[in-house]
């Protein structure tokens, strides 16, 4: 059933086969469900673009292993073919452990790993290497090694013979060639968007694992798994069943009396970092998310009840969203009428006074929130986040686990210990307070995956429909209303 691609280390290659092997199933015409280890958003991007379907993540540390075994089990099931590709190296996790790791959920899900080895600089070496890799924990099943960067006919004899001499299977070997690399910049892979040649592109990913790869050993290591069994009384959707978790007050049934509520979601080249299960369980929950695009200088959708903003790139694209008055002005607007606002990472930096871009040009944004910011060293991993007390989402005593990833700093910050969101802890880092909150506002650093606290959909959607609908938006050429400062929802 399905199989993990894994690797030694990052920079591997775990991405282009898994892109090959989804290229090449979508090419003959099959339904391929695309699995990420991990807190990414843009590997998943580029595979569910290739696979034609949502990439799902898989995270243990974000969303518990009840919700990781449903998911996979749910969505896979449902294609002809299922692959899960994994996350930096195979038994790299949390701090120096394998918490989170891929071997960790190929052993939770009971699948096969097929690892991928940059080999370019490699020969007999390469049987050391994988050795202990398969001895290092003896339990898992290492179905075999595809090869990455083989430069010659020789190359890949002198590397068959090394895995031969520890019967290890070798399930393909993928040439070295510069229009095999992926491009990519500060936080990763370019998004899908950015490809200008990105069907050329897949095309070409099939053509490698046509005749790359030893289709007849690795397309049965594809195989979906079969339908999870669940106890009578439980969903078998795990979008219900998150909402399960967290039922408390008749929420649907409110909302279904009020009508639509419309939440405009910031969906441009600067905000693109979001998990699918948000908006599939703002949906689940009667809300009705709007693509709203800030750097097309948009106003917020008619009736707007509430405004999300994730992560992405504003950095790159901070000359054009300071242009983008009217956007910038609504986001005030919004504020100024009590609609909830929650933003996480990217569009947390939208909220403040300043944004340098990666030149050092500073620019001007929304003013909601009391700091600028410049590009810094990069904060990388998971974090614990105890709120200070009760927020727009959260609330004081319930912790929470999310993911911090940015190289952007915030500065000159007014710290106000009434106004901070939560205490952040980490390993290898020292706890911190961090974030801003009003019974209006969550803006913070960290990325929350939904599916593993689905009380913060549940409390947001009923902001929504607790807040009264934005009214239209001035005519052109009107006022939008100065920057009110950081006393948003106050």
């Amino acid at each position: 059933m399905a199989c993990l691609i894994a690797a030694p280390c990052s920079g591997s290659g775990k991405t282009l086969l898994s892109l090959s092997l989804s290229a090449l199933l979508r090419r003959g015409e099959a339904s391929v469900q695309v699995f990420k280890v991990g807190p990414d958003y843009l590997d998943p991007q580029l595979l569910g673009r290739v696979s034609g379907r949502p990439c799902r993540n898989l995270d243990r540390l974000l969303c518990g292993e009840e919700w990781l075994k449903r998911a996979f089990h749910w969505w896979g099931h449902q294609a002809d073919h299922c692959l899960v590709e994994g996350v930096m190296g195979l038994f790299d996790g949390r701090g120096p452990s394998a918490e989170g790791s891929s071997a960790e959920v190929a052993s939770l899900l009971g699948l096969p790993v097929v690892m991928v080895v940059e080999a370019s600089r490699q020969a007999g070496s390469l049987a050391a290497l994988v050795r202990g890799f398969r001895d290092h924990q003896p339990e898992l099943d290492l179905a075999g090694v595809v090869l990455n960067g083989v430069s010659t006919e020789r190359h890949r004899a002198l590397l068959s013979e090394a895995l031969a001499s520890i019967a290890m299977p070798l399930l393909g070997a993928l040439p070295r060639h510069p229009d095999l690399s992926l491009p990519s910049r500060h936080l990763g892979l370019l998004p899908p968007d950015e490809l200008q040649d990105f069907q050329s592109r897949s095309g070409e990913w099939a053509t490698l694992a046509e005749r790359h790869l030893d289709l007849e050993r690795l397309l049965p290591l594809l195989a979906p798994p079969p339908p999870l069994s669940i106890s009578s009384g439980s969903a078998r959707d795990p979008i219900r069943w998150c909402l399960e978790r967290s039922a408390g007050a008749p929420s649907d049934l409110e909302k279904a009396s009020c009508g639509e509520l419309p939440v405009a979601i910031a969906s441009d080249a600067a905000f693109h970092f979001r998990y699918p299960e948000a908006t599939e369980l703002l949906t689940a929950l009667g809300v009705t998310p709007v693509p709203w695009q800030p750097l097309a200088d948009q106003p917020l959708p008619r009736g707007c009840r509430g405004v999300i903003l994730p992560g992405g790139y504003p950095e790159l694209h901070a000359a054009e969203l300071a242009a983008s008055q009217r956007s910038q002005g609504e986001l005030r607007r919004a504020a100024a009428s009590g609609l909830p606002i929650y933003a996480e990472c990217g569009g947390l930096l939208l909220l403040g006074q300043q944004l340098e871009d990666p030149q050092g040009e500073p620019h001007a944004m929304a003013g909601l929130l009391p700091f600028s910011a410049r590009r810094g060293a990069l904060q990388l991993g998971y974090r614990q986040a105890t709120p200070l007390g009760d927020g727009l989402v959260t609330r004081l005593g319930e912790p929470l686990g999310g993911h911090e990833f940015h190289r952007w700093d915030l500065i000159d910050a007014v710290v106000d210990g009434g106004e901070r969101l939560w205490q952040l802890e980490g390993w290898g880092w020292a706890p911190r307070l961090e974030g801003w909150t009003t019974p209006t506002l969550h803006a913070s650093w960290l990325h929350l995956h939904w599916a593993g606290c689905s009380a913060i959909c549940r409390r947001l959607s009923d902001a929504a429909a607790r807040a009264t609908p934005l009214p239209q938006a001035p005519a052109a050429g009107d006022s939008v209303g100065a920057a009110p400062g950081w006393s948003v929802g106050a």
